[in-house]
């Protein structure tokens, strides 16, 4: 205690004598017994079996009532059995786990069975949760840095699955969904070897088995947000959709440095983004806040006794929400969700297009539904966004919330005539006011070339974001998955609003958090008081954080509307660097009633020739150290592509009337909603020569018209350092399992046939 008094003491240039300390300290000491007596406003709580606390939630105490509020914390950090000379050691385990997920629709919680991660090397007194192994449904976070081997132990404890057998598999089409019980170890996103025992989706381990993954990060690998999750054909979607979906996140310390060009880049951003850790005199910088945050939809299934899915429908026989029973005072007869098939005997399940918005199930955060994150004004956090899902598109909205803590009473949409979820969200939060703007710095953990403001974000299933927030003032808010158009959802339907968290924010506590005494004078600036507020902070952050010359340059940058170009790894693909030339279109074919094969194309318009997937076949041969301009389209619907270990450049994005979306100013506003009324789609504004790995191919097509609908996207990559094969495919994961890939084969130059 003295100590610790001493140090303030320095820090404000006084003295106090010893004797005046020990009074201060007993003072001290007092007020700690007199709070230390006082009952606690908010303890963790264990898994109840009637259904009334979740794990990772935290009860409140209010007027005597108690409420859930399910506190947000990041996933558990992966324990290393061993972590020295740049070697971390992980063990997982594949096997059930019982918990239950929170129901909004019903005001309860659902029992749950499924598949997961469980970290083997996880100790009590260590897990963020009250209890990880058994109850939140989101992997480990695995914590990396550029120069490690990870040697990642992958241990399959689920029952044994027939369907697995190369013997049974190979008298059965292996575009139908099977053996969900084997699995493997995608690291989506990172840029290693895709062959052996590396990043290599080939293999299957079946139950049983253990295998060791060697993941050899390269010293030159960039900083950012990646993530893993199963692939094994024919079980990916399942899998996935049971949680089993975890952050990776490289984290670099590595200053700008300057090119053959002159310029500084090939920083890592981590070190910008710090900041003091008080308002006192000489006060550490330290990093900022960060949120990992992992978007799922859990998609279970209560079934009956012929093994369909429960569900509940109106009069006419329209399925309103997918049922099951949780009745406090019968626990032992409750209902417990799982997830095992694709589509149960009436055609219901993951694989039915529009199954998602049937369901009424709702998107988890870190495995937590309707989560709450606390926080203050004034406070610049860091969200890293992973949409882990497996299909549907969030629109991410922050709205101010009507109410200091939002209702959490029941939807109970259960009937045609009771409140939807667009009534729910609409008394709650306050949509009708300008959404509260962000700053987008990163896409799939690639940082942007200037930190990009805006009022919403797409992610589709495999997008990553890194975003800057900030509230402006305490009070409530809403975390909102706003309503998406036709276009951007693979059932070519509309998709609801949803609600995806609450946001407490408490007054500041720190004068720099003020942003509006930050910012009292004047000014003829058209940017905002946020963006105005980040760009003085992280200028602050930039002269605590870089010396000399490179604080300088960073300085400049972030002057020159949030320039990021310091912190830029990968340069831009010019015309003349480009050597060869792909083209893909994605395409369902749907002219045989009995089977529905969802194809890739090697060419477009005149040379469309679309083929579902085979192991056995090389799509398409590559050569290292080349550069090729893709065309991209799909003639059936809209559908993410994603393409293994070399990232992308977006080009250009030409509506089906050639006009550049992703151009500043032009906006993408083909399509029509109601009474024809003109609807602007967000999905593609500021992407030009934005670096990806997954990205949305848009498409206004249907079954009668399959190609005059087709938006043209134009993307660049270069083919560095790794040989060896792999795949790319639909991110939309059931469309995958059912042959929307191809085999991708990068060989030594002059030997592409």
């Amino acid at each position: 205690m003295l100590k610790k008094f001493e140090k303030r003491e320095q820090a404000l240039g006084f003295y106090v004598s010893t004797s005046t300390k020990l009074i201060v300290a007993a003072l001290i000491m007092v007020q700690i017994m007199i709070f230390s007596a006082q009952p606690a406003q908010a303890q963790e709580v264990p898994t109840s079996p009637n259904g009334q606390n979740s794990p990772g939630s935290t009860v409140e105490q209010k007027s005597n009532q108690f409420r859930i509020i399910r506190k947000i914390k990041n996933p558990p950090i992966a324990q290393t059995r061993r972590a020295k000379n740049y070697e971390k050691v992980y063990d997982l385990n594949i096997e059930y786990t019982q918990s239950q997920l929170f129901n909004p629709r019903t005001g309860k919680y659902d029992q749950v069975k499924l598949r997961s991660y469980t970290d083997a090397n996880a100790k009590p007194s260590l897990a963020e949760s009250s209890d990880q192994k058994k109850g939140i449904y989101v992997a480990p976070q695995v914590i990396v840095s550029p120069g490690d081997t990870v040697r990642m132990n992958l241990n399959n404890l689920l029952s044994q699955d027939y369907t697995c057998q190369d013997s049974i598999a190979k008298e059965k089409d292996v575009n139908n969904p099977h053996c969900f019980n084997g699995t493997n170890l995608h690291t989506h996103g990172l840029w290693i070897s895709p062959v052996g025992n590396s990043d290599n989706v080939l293999v299957s381990i079946n139950p049983g088995v253990k295998f060791q993954y060697e993941f050899n990060i390269p010293l030159d690998h960039p900083a950012g947000t990646f993530w893993y999750h199963p692939h094994r054909h024919g079980a990916t979607a399942l899998q996935v959709s049971s949680g089993m979906v975890g952050a990776l996140i490289v984290k670099g310390d590595r200053l700008p440095s300057k090119n053959v060009n002159g310029k500084y880049t090939k920083g890592d951003i981590d070190v910008l983004l710090q900041e003091k850790q008080s308002d006192e005199l000489g006060a550490p910088i330290g990093p900022m806040k960060e949120n990992v945050l992992v978007l799922q939809q859990i998609q279970y299934a209560c079934l009956d006794e012929n093994g369909n899915i429960k569900v509940i429908k109106d009069s006419g026989g329209k399925i309103l929400a997918w049922d099951c029973k949780s009745d406090d005072s019968d626990p032992k007869n409750n209902d417990t969700g799982v997830i095992e098939f694709y589509k149960d005997p009436t055609g219901n399940g993951l694989s039915k297009a529009a199954s998602w918005q049937e369901s009424k199930r709702f998107t988890s955060i870190n495995g937590l539904i309707w989560p709450t994150f606390e926080t203050e004004a004034g406070k610049i956090e860091r969200w890293r966004l992973i949409h882990g899902g497996i299909r549907n598109t969030i629109r991410l909205k922050f709205f101010p919330a009507k109410s200091t803590l939002i209702s959490e009473e029941p939807i109970n949409n259960n009937t045609t005539n009771s409140p939807s979820i667009n009534q729910y969200i609409q008394e709650n939060c306050e949509l009708d006011k300008p959404p509260i703007p962000f700053h987008v710095i990163a896409n799939d953990g690639l940082t942007r070339s200037k930190a990009r403001e805006t009022n919403e974000s797409i992610l589709q299933g495999g997008y990553r974001i890194d975003a800057l927030v900030v509230f402006p003032k305490a009070g409530s808010y809403c975390v909102v998955d706003d309503q998406t158009q036709a276009s951007g959802s693979i059932s070519q339907n509309p998709e609801q609003v949803q609600l995806l968290a609450k946001v407490k924010v408490d007054q500041p506590t720190t004068t720099s958090h003020d942003i509006l005494s930050n910012l009292a004078k004047p000014t003829n600036s058209q940017e905002s008081i946020i963006h105005r507020y980040l760009k003085k902070r992280l200028i602050e952050s930039a002269k605590l954080a870089f010396r000399g010359e490179v604080k300088e340059v960073v300085i400049k940058n972030l002057k020159d509307e949030l320039s990021l170009s310091p912190f830029i790894w990968y340069p831009d693909i010019e015309e003349n660097e480009v050597t060869g030339h792909q083209e893909l279109a994605f395409y369902i074919d749907t002219n045989n009633a009995n089977k529905v094969l969802f194809e890739v194309s090697n060419g477009i318009r005149t040379r469309f020739n679309p083929q579902p997937y085979d192991p056995k076949r090389i799509d398409r041969q590559l050569e290292l150290d080349g550069v090729d301009e893709w065309t991209l389209q799909s003639y059936f619907g809209s559908h993410p592509f994603h393409i293994h270990v070399n990232p992308f450049q977006i080009v250009k994005i030409l509506d089906p009337t050639g006009k550049d979306v992703t151009a500043e100013g032009k906006l993408d506003n083909l399509e029509r909603g109601k009474n024809n009324q003109q609807i602007i789609d967000p999905e593609y504004a500021g992407f030009k020569g934005v670096w990806k790995d997954t990205l949305w191919i848009k498409s206004l097509n249907s079954p009668t018209s399959p190609r005059g609908g087709a938006y043209t996207i134009v993307v660049r990559t270069r083919y560095k350092r790794y040989i060896g094969e792999f795949v790319l495919h639909c991110h939309i994961l059931d469309h995958e399992d059912q042959g929307m890939m191809e085999n991708v084969n990068i060989v030594m130059p002059n030997q592409v046939f």
